[in-house]
């Protein structure tokens, strides 16, 4: 009988999680709600960079307008970006500003009404909301509209269970889409046997509900051991990693910043570059060799977004493990996007999630080769963050030069060291990880000084001189 329901509750899940938007016709509703507008607090960096951006546009300087033009705009543009990552044809982009949200439809009679128009005339089989709906907005909404409708939570979804490669990415993703879609099997509407309102009326109850409910849940429990056993063949691997101190540095921020780019740039991993919004799921990690020879992993994790739907941060914490191990954090920014501000806040929002806020942070700006060379020369006299072009592979020198001064796991020393010749394979080793300075012959005796890794220096602490240095 379990095996008949573990069964029935993984066909469930393909069902719920069947993808809605490869290859198919949308209409996208892009909402703004002023009233949290006015409430919104913009750093002084964030009004600086939109005005930039609304003068290169070549847009009105309206008091008042220009902050909230620039967002819906970046909102539309972004959205339109995650629906071509997920395979959509964009049909028509409705935008709408109000107040504050429809508590039946989200957007309002009206409005409903607008797209109900445009989805006829365009043969629109989809319909996607660049906001979360309730189950009973997707209910009211679905019930006038011919086609299928999908909010930005379930869209974000979707894109990752089309990039998840490895299987616990695959888990990963079922895990989270089930969690999203367990509080809206109401949703799923007139399939569901409902309560009746009066005599006469009463039928079976909401039976179907209830065992969906059951076999969703009987799924998520299994998921969650498949998980935990990744979890110990994944800590299993940590722990022999960290016999040997190598320190990771994790890869984050905005998706599409260009990680992927920078870290193939630095590594030489070819891993997928892409313009498309989480192109690159599934974590990466590479040995990296630092101007002082220690050597660091580098990992490439998944990139974050406004609105990142919890169910994602709880679901991938196993992935993200890597960037609660690391020691430093570097924080890859596009410095050609016009609201990296406002994804630089979206970014620390997930780190504070995770609970990696304390960490040391690098801020990288890469794609400096998008930017005009006077902002360029603006951008090299911040000392807080370091510029780069991950195409161009300028400034890595620097970048790693920051990595090797931040790193307090496993610190540089310095010592003088005799070595007898006969021990050429010590002298090969500590040549290999370390900076030899100053070395001389004296009969069957080699004399020299190393910089390097406190790890490394140590084993051969037998052939120091007694007045090393430190």
């Amino acid at each position: 009988m379990e095996a008949s329901e573990a069964q029935d509750a993984a066909l469930l899940a393909r069902e719920l999680r069947t993808s809605q938007t490869q290859q198919e016709l949308a209409v996208i509703v892009v909402v703004e709600f002023t009233g949290e507008l006015r409430k919104r607090k913009l750093t002084a960096a964030a009004r600086l960079a939109r005005t930039a951006a609304s003068v290169m546009a070549g847009e009105e300087d309206l008091p008042g307008n220009e902050a909230s033009a620039l967002d819906l705009d970046a909102s539309r543009t972004e959205f339109e970006e995650l629906a071509r990552s997920a395979g959509a044809t964009i049909a028509a982009t409705l935008v709408q500003r109000r107040q504050k949200p429809d508590a039946s439809s989200l957007v309002g009679q009206g409005k409903l009404d607008e797209i109900v128009d445009v989805v006829a005339s365009t043969n629109a089989s989809l319909v996607l909301f660049d906001h979360d709906l309730t189950p009973s907005q997707l209910r009211n909404i679905e019930s006038r509209l011919p086609c299928h409708v999908i909010d930005r939570s379930q869209l974000i979804l979707d894109i990752f269970a089309r990039h998840a490669k490895t299987r616990e990415g695959q888990l990963q993703v079922e895990l989270a889409q089930l969690k999203y879609q367990l509080p809206r099997l109401a949703g799923r509407g007139r399939a569901m046997s409902q309560l009746g309102g009066g005599i006469g009326t009463r039928g079976p109850g909401e039976t179907q509900l209830e065992t969906d409910r059951r076999k969703i849940n009987l799924r998520i429990d299994h998921i969650k051991t498949q998980l935990d056993a990744v979890r110990r063949i994944r800590r299993q691997q940590r722990q022999r990693r960290e016999a040997v101190p190598v320190p990771v540095v994790a890869l984050v921020g905005y998706t599409n910043a260009g990680k992927s780019t920078l870290f193939n740039a630095l590594t030489e991993a070819g891993v997928l570059e892409s313009a498309r919004m989480f192109a690159t799921l599934d974590p990466k990690l590479r040995q990296l060799q630092l101007p002082s020879r220690r050597k660091i992993l580098l990992s490439d994790t998944v990139g974050f977004i406004r609105n990142l739907p919890h169910t994602l941060v709880t679901s991938f914490r196993a992935t993200l493990e890597e960037v609660e191990r690391a020691e430093i954090l570097l924080h890859v920014q596009d410095a050609s996007s016009p609201m990296r501000e406002e994804q630089k806040i979206q970014v620390k929002k997930v780190l504070a999630e995770l609970g990696v806020s304390a960490k040391p942070v690098i801020q990288v700006l890469n794609k400096t080769d998008l930017i005009p060379l006077r902002e360029l020369a603006h951008l090299s006299r911040d000392r807080e963050a370091i510029p780069v072009s991950s195409l161009q592979r300028t400034g890595l020198d620097q970048l790693l030069k920051a990595v090797d001064a931040a790193l307090v796991v496993d610190p540089l020393v310095e010592s003088s060291f005799r070595l007898p010749q006969s021990e050429g394979s010590i002298l090969t080793a500590l040549e290999r990880g370390a900076i030899i300075n100053e070395k001389r012959f004296e009969g069957n005796l080699v004399f020299f000084r190393a910089r390097g890794p406190a790890s490394l220096l140590d084993r051969y602490c037998r052939f120091r001189e007694k007045h090393h240095l430190s």
